[in-house]
């Protein structure tokens, strides 16, 4: 089955499958998993500045025979190169790093104090110009995203925060929702900090489906772009194997009530 596709405030669209690559950071692990990938039907890639894998990005897809076209590339300006001047200079050479001329998201990593205002600005030039197709943010709370009524004047369309069934942010999704901000969730599976959940694993013996297919079903079913990472081939051809089944209205009652707030990454909450 294909990866169903989101249409983003700008008329773009997005895959809602991708594969995270944090982490990755063996060339030759790196090729492996991109060819399990894209044999499983995967077009959608997210990278970032700060993953220190672009270069492996770039060379695994100019040698996979696809087309550009064809791909979903996302990469973040990374925190220590935020500011007008560095955001746009760093981006240049994650291009180059990537091996093509634009991607098709380009996102701020964190909600820097002081200096994200300038670097959305050099987001939204690199937008104009036409070498970030889309642009948005990751790990911006309610109050950044509200601040940025102030002065942005290209809206961001996507938001990439930790997402899965253990971190709900009820909020946060119902204010993007509402903005036509499309969240991405990472870290979708927790970080497997919670793989003995009794919930979760007897939904998942109804449906016939591993407990991780459960928790990244269940975000799928938001609307919510999901990016469960792996290097692994299996698991990778598990983590797209879930569009031939539906929760029922109980599952996600009771995968509603499993919310307990827990981060397994940064957090932006205290950031002002």
């Amino acid at each position: 089955m294909k990866v169903p596709m989101l249409r983003l405030a700008d008329g773009n669209a997005i895959p809602q499958i991708a594969l995270g690559t944090w982490q990755s950071t063996d060339e030759l692990e790196f090729q492996t998993a991109f060819q399990a990938a894209i044999e499983a039907g995967y077009r959608h890639f997210d990278t970032a500045q700060a993953y220190g894998n672009e270069q492996f990005l770039g060379s695994a897809w100019r040698g996979s025979g696809l087309k550009r076209d064809e791909l979903f590339i996302t990469t973040k300006i990374a925190v220590q190169h935020f500011g007008y001047d560095k955001a746009k200079r760093t981006f240049a050479e994650s291009l180059q790093k990537l091996q093509t001329d634009y991607v098709d998201l380009l996102l701020l990593h964190f909600p820097v104090p002081v200096l994200r205002k300038k670097t959305w600005q050099a987001l939204e030039e690199l937008h104009a110009a036409g070498t970030a197709r889309s642009i948005g943010v990751s790990n911006y709370t309610v109050r950044h995203l509200e601040e940025m009524d102030s002065y942005a004047k290209v809206k961001p369309v996507v938001n990439q925060v930790e997402l899965h069934v253990f971190l709900q942010q009820p909020e946060l999704i119902k204010y993007c929702q509402q903005h036509d901000i499309v969240v991405e969730a990472y870290s979708p599976l927790a970080r497997s900090r919670v793989m003995d959940n009794a919930v979760i694993a007897e939904i998942a013996k109804q449906h016939h489906k591993t407990y991780a297919q459960i928790m990244l079903r269940w975000l799928l079913e938001q609307d919510l772009v999901i990016l469960p990472k792996s290097v692994t081939p299996e698991r990778i051809r598990q983590n797209i194997d879930i569009l031939n089944f539906k929760l029922d209205d109980k599952d996600h009652e009771q995968l509603a009530a499993l919310d307990q707030d827990l981060r397994t990454c940064w957090s932006p909450v205290h950031i002002p």
